[in-house]
């Protein structure tokens, strides 16, 4: 049966590793830099306007965010990462609050979302490594796609590929938030790896 992505809501927040949720649901757990429009996305997926915060000033996510996915998964937000104007102590926090839960065991597929105008940034690549690092399977969604020329496209999803250093396995989904291109292709690719998982 597809999932009903306007069936979600929000459910808790974790900042220690005591908080992870480990009833045994999928996680599809979705990261992204501070400014990429990671908050957009989830919103364009769930079609709700305002569903994840998209804050005024990047960076605000500081916790991990656990929305309930038509009650057979968890869309799993990760704070946003390389925003600059956040203390060291912060940075720190949530350095050791990622690794806690990349180590966890508990996710089911990475969402990567990146810049479709630019090349992945340096933080970009650590994010796709530590997925790849912890043996997760991975998809990068390359969102702003409204924002290229046509002839732009198919040279700078290929840089994306190849910067993060994708795996043939890893799909790469050219999307737009605002327009809400390949947010097909993205539902259809979170609704098979539930399915993979057993549920």
């Amino acid at each position: 049966m597809p999932l009903q992505f306007t069936r979600t809501e929000f459910i808790r927040s974790a900042v220690k590793r005591e908080d992870f949720l480990r009833d045994g649901l999928p996680q599809l757990t979705f990261a992204g830099r501070s400014n990429v429009g990671k908050s957009s996305v989830i919103n364009r997926l769930v079609n709700r306007k305002n569903f994840a915060r998209v804050g005024a000033s990047p960076g605000k996510t500081s916790q991990i965010n656990y929305f309930r996915l038509d009650g057979r998964a968890y869309l799993v937000d990760l704070p946003g990462y390389g925003y600059a104007k956040v203390s060291k102590a912060e940075r720190d926090r949530w350095g050791r609050l990622m690794e806690a839960y990349f180590a966890s065991g508990l996710i089911t597929l990475g969402v990567m979302i990146v810049d479709a105008r630019h090349k992945p940034t340096a933080d970009d690549e650590t994010m796709a490594r530590w997925f790849r690092d912890a043996g997760y399977p991975m998809v990068a969604v390359a969102n702003k796609l409204d924002k290229l020329k046509k002839s732009e496209i198919e040279p700078n999803l290929l840089r994306i590929r190849e910067t993060l250093a994708l795996r043939e396995e890893d799909a790469l989904v050219p999307f737009s938030a605002e327009r809400g291109d390949g947010r097909e292709q993205l539902t259809s690719l979170l609704g098979e790896a539930i399915e993979e998982d057993g549920q």
